[in-house]
């Protein structure tokens, strides 16, 4: 559904949480597996038109899953007590297809979300392609780095910024491990010097979240973390980083020794632990995005 719908990247690390509580564990993998055979049916906001409540109207959530019923274990007991596909059955069937398309006739051919892994993201960062620019896609770009969200917000509208439209920004310690507990800051600003000449995206990539609402080449939740002593930890400005979206790839080109070097040089990584309070809670019981960010205790 999620998919289907071009929601939220949020969502995946809501799904992954809930989903632990049952000792189930989700895969990045099967997410892909998924998004290469589920359509984006729903011409909604950012990649679309409409709003949600036109979404509602228009047959809302029983109008998509009519549309992807095939993809579904219709057995499964809903809240009622029916099963999910006596429940479609029970639906009037009206739909406005201006605004849910027709699994034959798709917004888009593949799911909205994407999983990618390589050698700066070992266990998984996500994109959401359905609101991305497909031009940059494939590619490699020079590393802009951050090191921190008060480093980008004193450097990324500096008219002296070293930056290039081609260039890759790049934010540090935004994750869940790190002091600001990963906010929804992951859609860098376009640096003012790029957008004042009309660069609308760019490639972008943090260990931190996105609003769904948010368009651009963004990828997100980059596990390990930074703080927790990832491969982003390590990216300095100049590095060339190889994104493609086809081979599910995002990749920092450095040589292991070079990276072996750094990695010597910053020592162990030991995210600082406050002393009493839900601080303290958060810091001993936090876990990484792949595993829903949730508290290692609420777990089976």
């Amino acid at each position: 559904m999620l998919l289907a719908v071009g929601g939220s990247t949020n969502a995946i690390i809501h799904l992954t949480a809930i989903a632990g509580r049952a000792g189930i564990p989700i895969s990045l993998k099967r997410l892909n597996e998924l998004s290469d055979s589920t359509p984006v049916l729903v011409n909604l906001k950012p990649t679309g038109a409409n709003y949600m409540e036109d979404f509602f109207a228009a047959g809302g959530v029983g109008a998509v899953l009519r549309e992807i019923k095939n993809s579904l274990h219709l057995d499964c007991l809903t809240i009622t007590g029916e099963t999910l596909g006596e429940r479609l059955a029970a639906d009037d069937g009206w739909v406005d297809h201006e605004v849910v398309a027709s699994a034959a006739k798709p917004i888009e051919p593949v799911g909205g979300l994407v999983a990618l892994f390589g050698s700066l993201a070992p266990k998984g960062a996500i994109l959401k392609r359905s609101a991305a620019d497909e031009k940059l896609f494939e590619g490699e770009g020079r590393a802009v780095v951050f090191d921190s969200l008060e480093d980008m917000a004193n450097r990324i509208d500096d008219p002296n910024l070293d930056v290039n439209p081609d260039d890759y920004l790049v934010l540090q310690n935004a994750g869940p491990f790190s002091a600001s507990c990963m906010p929804e800051a992951g859609y860098i600003p376009i640096p003012k010097k790029l957008a004042s000449k009309g660069v609308k995206d760019m490639v972008r990539l943090s260990d931190a979240r996105m609003s769904g609402t948010a368009f651009g080449t963004v990828i997100l939740h980059i596990t390990p973390d930074t703080a927790s002593g990832g491969p982003l930890a390590f990216v300095r400005n100049g590095d060339r980083i190889r994104l493609s979206v086809k081979n599910r790839a995002i990749d920092l080109l450095i040589s292991p020794e070079e990276f072996a070097k750094r990695k010597a040089a910053a020592g162990p990584f030991k995210p600082p632990v406050p002393e009493r309070g839900y601080g303290k809670l958060y810091a001993q019981e936090i876990l990484g995005a792949d595993e829903g960010c949730d508290f290692k205790f609420l777990k089976p």
